[in-house]
């Protein structure tokens, strides 16, 4: 029994580092440094902008793989 659990267990991490791709790990560090900008320049409105840029960007990753990857999907609410 405890063997199948950790043969579950590797699956299931190995099923997660695989959704996590090459072009999701380059737009999330593309809209991390956005923010980063963001959070660094005294003007509000060019803050919201670099904001919603990267907000864009983590959208698209996350709809690029059909939502298998929704951890850095922003909610739209």
């Amino acid at each position: 029994m405890r063997l199948a659990t950790l043969i579950v267990a590797a699956c299931a991490a190995v099923s997660l580092t695989a959704c996590n791709s090459q072009a999701d790990n380059a737009a999330e560090a593309k809209a991390d440094n956005l923010e980063a900008q963001a959070a660094a320049t005294p003007n509000e409105s060019q803050e919201t902008a670099l904001n919603k840029q990267a907000d864009q960007i983590e959208q698209q990753a996350g709809n690029a793989d059909g939502g298998a990857t929704t951890s850095n999907t922003p909610t739209t609410h």
